[in-house]
């Protein structure tokens, strides 16, 4: 998990990033993510992202992941992620856009009504 100069390889950052999209589903919305994959057939797929590497992120270092929705759209939704290590400080944010998709067709869609009030309650406002 980390590269020759003592810090996270940052692909594991994004797979990290990744796992906190997924665990947010369920606070958020009262549905797990592989329940709006797997059963629902609904994916968020990211179409775009920019990162800022802030601080070093060294090996033992404890991270605190804060994932807020930034925008929603139609048939879209901005996220913004920051992590910041054990004493605070940030290391890494994050601005992601996922687009809701059929599982089946991968064609976007609606963003299903019964996901909007708690998505709306964890905006970034």
């Amino acid at each position: 998990m980390i590269d020759m100069a003592n810090v996270a390889y940052y692909p594991r950052i994004f797979d990290l990033a990744h796992k906190v999209f997924e665990e947010a589903w369920l606070e958020m919305c009262g549905v797990s993510y592989p329940t709006l994959v797997n059963e629902r057939r609904v994916g968020f797929p990211v179409v775009s992202l920019s990162s800022t590497f802030l601080a070093p992120l060294r090996y033992g270092d404890t991270i605190t992941a804060t994932v807020k929705i930034s925008s929603i759209g139609t048939t879209s939704l901005g996220w913004h992620y920051t992590f910041r290590n054990q004493d605070g400080v940030d290391v890494w944010n994050s601005e992601q856009a996922t687009v809701c998709v059929n599982m089946d067709t991968m064609e976007k869609q609606p963003i299903p009504d019964d996901l909007l009030p708690g998505l709306r309650q964890h905006t970034g406002e």
